[in-house]
């Protein structure tokens, strides 16, 4: 008897495993599946929508998600007098998140938009910036604001207006905008980042001091709505910009730091008009096996859907068909990569309802043709 109970236990084992088999290959398959809803009007009839994400790890592992809080209606800046900035924060790799956070929250008649990041592995610091106006005051103006923290994000400095600093006097009454999601810092300390004046081009500022002064880099670059910026291995930078109406991205490089481009359309990255992300994964002289680069946005020519994320082994000159991370509605996205390798992805779903962070592996990614090793690790599992 005793015999005969133990077979029936490896039997109720062996059928529960096999019933649990689904389950992880559904989860390995689509990382949606659990992905966690971190902004949601419909939970507050406060605010009509959230929108804008933007996501970084902080020099501490947590993770940090921005977004805009539209209070009144789903309206950009020019169109809305309340629009805060807001944060939660993810101390166990995405597992949990923190209460919403308040960040940039103004008076009525003043609003807050388009949040952006910029960690500095140097100093620990991270910097945030945000386009504002006064609705009231001066109607259709945009300033420039950045806002800085010593802490992973848990407090903030008071807002400094860097409107002065990186854009020109006559570009007062322009249509003038700091690129929502991420800017980059080089090997050389150097902090960059994207910004968009709709009368004269897509732009650069910068910061060769950690953050104490910033500049404009004064050279025109088109066509470039949002854009993202990374450092490519032999120095030169890479933009990865939104098109309007042409159904595809534009890539723009720059071998003496933005002073002059080479600019040429990427038939292969098919794009609705939208901003997407683009950072380094790995590099070889970081002590990785590989060097990699991953791009997401909604691959679709015409529509704001199909949210897709890419990888790239040869710096962008090529790409992958990519892994589908939503069929459905997805608009703006923003890429992060964890402690541990994994890949975070934050990104507007379902017409802005939903603005959700999904985490998965380089090795889902491929189709388990690649996989993450730390630096000094193991070469990949399969080259490609």
């Amino acid at each position: 008897m005793g015999s005969l109970n133990n077979m029936s236990m490896r039997t109720i084992y062996f059928v529960l495993a096999l019933l649990a088999i689904p389950v992880l290959v559904q989860a390995q398959t689509r990382p949606i599946d659990e992905a966690v809803d971190l902004f949601n009007a419909s939970s507050d009839e406060a605010i009509a929508c959230y929108r804008i994400p933007a996501l970084v790890t902080a020099p501490n592992g947590d993770l940090l998600a921005a977004i805009d809080e539209r209070v009144p209606s789903c309206g950009d800046l020019k169109w809305s007098g309340d629009i805060n900035i807001v944060l939660r924060r993810s101390s166990d790799a995405g597992a949990s998140w923190s209460d919403i956070e308040s960040v940039a929250d103004f008076p009525d008649s003043l609003s807050a938009s388009d949040p952006s990041m910029i960690v500095d592995a140097i100093t620990s610091e991270i910097f945030l910036f945000y386009n504002f106006m006064d609705h009231t005051v001066e109607p259709d103006v945009y300033y420039l604001h950045m806002m800085r923290s010593l802490d992973n994000g848990a407090t903030w400095s008071a807002p400094v207006d860097i409107t002065p600093a990186i854009t020109k006097t006559e570009w007062h009454n322009d249509f003038k905008f700091i690129t929502s999601g991420r800017g980059i810092q080089t090997r050389t300390g150097k902090l960059v980042h994207t910004m968009v004046n709709l009368d004269s081009g897509l732009h650069l500022f910068a910061s060769d001091d950690h953050g104490e002064s910033w500049y404009l880099i004064d050279t025109p670059i088109e066509p470039g709505d949002e854009s993202k910026i990374v450092e490519l291995l032999d120095g030169s930078w890479m933009i990865n910009s939104r098109a309007n109406g042409k159904g595809l991205r534009w890539v723009h490089i720059s071998s003496d730091e933005g002073l002059t481009w080479t600019s040429y359309p990427e038939p292969n990255l098919i794009d609705p008009g939208c901003n997407g992300s683009i950072i380094r994964y790995t590099a070889k002289r970081d002590g990785y096996d590989r060097d990699r680069l991953l791009f997401a946005n909604a691959k679709s020519a015409d529509k704001r859907e199909n949210m897709t994320v890419r990888i790239s082994y040869d710096e962008g000159r090529t790409w992958s068909e990519g892994k589908t991370i939503y069929e459905g509605g997805s608009a703006y996205s923003s890429l992060t990569i964890l402690e541990n390798g994994d890949i975070g992805l934050f990104f507007e779903k379902d017409d802005y309802t939903e603005n959700v962070f999904v985490r998965f592996t380089l090795d889902w990614l491929t189709d388990g043709q690649d996989t993450y090793t730390p630096a000094g690790g193991r070469a990949s599992k399969k080259g490609r």
